[in-house]
């Protein structure tokens, strides 16, 4: 048996095992001819929308042609409901067409017989449809590759909080205590358990699943699902991959989640603040350079590349503009204050979470970690290069974002970095050690993120020409600026520090509450 057989027989997709191929490698006859051994019903489609949630439409298989027809063509779909404002009615129409790598055997269908795929979306004349964001990303990668030859791997980091029901008093657990928790102080952990196995079943790509730093025994809210709840965050992690296979997972992961919650009969929501002084909840993304399948965001001397750092200096030149893709709503901007691992200013630092972009721990640290613990160990080590896998992590964005519509700002971001000579002494200049609230004059001399999201729809305005040179149309821009103005807090922002105790909580909770399930 080759090493490359025995990778795939111990895969943790059920789908690959079937079709004893890696997913890069599948063919359309390949997913006909499964879905017709194996006595399978339903194909699903689905597509991401401008609300940022995966939409879907099921297909019985009923005939081979049909099968065959559906797999390789696609279906219509009515483009003006999916990006309204964005495709006008009298021009519409798109194609969403499967694509056969981003396949897998839905979850939860009785003895595995409904398919599952994730759809691009193609116009009129068969092309990428060029104003849906995930053919942006596709073309801002594309773009890279041929400009600088480097391709954009990422990660996210994904938290959310469970919101369950509260049985009873025993082994609670304490506010802002429940990093790496483990039951049975941990009340989630059934739930959490199916969301690390089904979501490592269909991505093969997850990391890991854990609690995370917020816990609140008995939230208050004037919402009835939210009020006396006991909320525990969690995060599920994946692993570095090409940005556009990222964009699809993350998406379909917010959709498995949302479904195991319901399954289990509690909820669960993605919104990035639930209470003040309380964990918020974040999409860090981890970002790597790749260079014929090699991260190059290390030199020879295991310090970032020039690369690296003109990376960090493209994001950080756009860091304002970029909140407007990946903090959409007033709660945004009640996670990003200051002492809350969340950032605030436009900075960069080594291990550091006070900074918008952290680089964190690497695993390459010259001597064997196996053996520091275990001195009898005597197999052969993993080479540098796989354990090392080096990142950087972009901090600000939050359960908010659209992914794929954030991930194209970022990569256009990153694209601009790359192709300037000046963001390396930018990146260089922005450089922090220790905590920036301890230094006040540091702290007086960089640049603040948007403190609402009407100041975010004015920064992301005065920077539109930079995106729509990227690819961006001024009527996505338009969308998007015209979502954050109707988050309308900036007076309510400015006056929340100013009010009563009682009286901020109970506005505060107001902005961040009403859109629980909206993300």
């Amino acid at each position: 048996m080759t090493t490359q057989d025995q990778d795939l027989r111990h895969d943790i997709r059920p789908l690959v095992q079937r079709l004893g191929k890696p997913p890069q490698d599948w063919r359309r006859a390949d997913l006909v001819d499964y879905c017709l051994a194996h006595d399978l019903r339903v194909l699903n489609f689905h597509y991401p929308s401008l609300d940022g949630k995966l939409k879907e439409l099921r297909l019985p298989i009923s005939s081979r042609d049909y099968l065959d027809r559906i797999l390789a063509a696609g279906e219509r779909v009515d483009g003006s409901s999916l990006f309204p404002g964005l495709l006008g009615s009298g021009a519409g129409d798109l194609y969403a067409v499967p694509v056969y790598r981003w396949a897998f055997l839905n979850p939860w269908a009785d003895d595995e017989n409904e398919l599952d795929v994730v759809c691009r979306f193609a116009d009129k004349d068969g092309q990428p449809c060029e104003f849906t964001p995930d053919n942006m990303l596709a073309d801002l990668s594309a773009r890279m590759k041929q400009s600088v030859g480097l391709e954009l791997y990422a990660l996210t980091e994904l938290e959310f909080y469970l919101i369950l029901e509260r049985l009873d008093e025993r082994f609670t657990g304490r506010s802002q205590r429940n990093y790496h928790q483990s039951a049975p102080y941990l009340h989630g952990r059934d739930l959490a358990d199916d969301i690390l196995r089904v979501v490592s079943e269909v991505t093969g790509l997850v990391k890991y699943c854990h609690s995370e730093v917020g816990y609140i025994d008995r939230l208050g809210s004037s919402d009835p699902e939210l009020d006396g709840r006991r909320v525990e965050q969690y995060e599920v992690e994946f692993d570095l991959m090409p940005i556009e296979d990222l964009a699809c997972w993350t998406a379909v992961t917010r959709w498995l989640v949302r479904v195991i919650a319901d399954k289990h009969g509690q909820s669960v929501t993605f919104v990035p603040k639930l209470d003040e002084d309380m964990a918020g909840s974040g999409l860090h993304v981890h970002l790597a350079l790749y260079r014929d399948g090699s991260n190059v965001m290390l030199g020879d001397d295991g310090r970032l590349s020039p690369e690296a750092l003109q990376l960090i200096g493209g994001l950080l030149d756009h860091a304002p503009a970029l909140t407007g893709f990946g903090n959409t709503v007033a709660a945004s901007y009640l996670r990003l204050v200051p002492e809350q691992e969340a950032p605030t200013r436009v900075c960069w630092a080594e291990r550091n979470r006070t900074s918008l972009i952290r680089v964190p721990l690497g695993f390459d640290v010259g001597v064997r970690l196996d053996q520091l613990f275990n001195p009898a160990e005597d197999g052969e080590y993993p080479p540098p290069a796989s354990l090392a896998r080096p990142t950087i992590e972009f901090r600000s964005p939050d359960g908010s974002a659209f992914t794929y519509l954030l991930l194209a700002a970022i990569t256009a971001c990153v694209n601009d970095g790359l192709s300037r000579d000046d963001t390396l002494e930018l990146a260089r200049g922005l450089k922090i050690e220790g905590n920036i609230f301890e230094q006040p004059e540091l702290l007086a001399r960089l640049d603040s993120l948007p403190a609402h999201a009407v100041e975010a729809a004015e920064v992301l305005r005065q920077h539109r020409a930079f995106f729509e040179g990227q690819g961006f149309s001024p009527q996505l821009i338009d969308i998007v600026v015209a979502k954050l103005e109707d988050e309308d807090d900036d007076e309510l922002t400015e006056k929340l520090r100013d009010l009563p105790a009682a009286e901020r909580l109970k506005r505060a909770r107001s902005l961040m509450h009403k859109d629980v399930h909206k993300h």
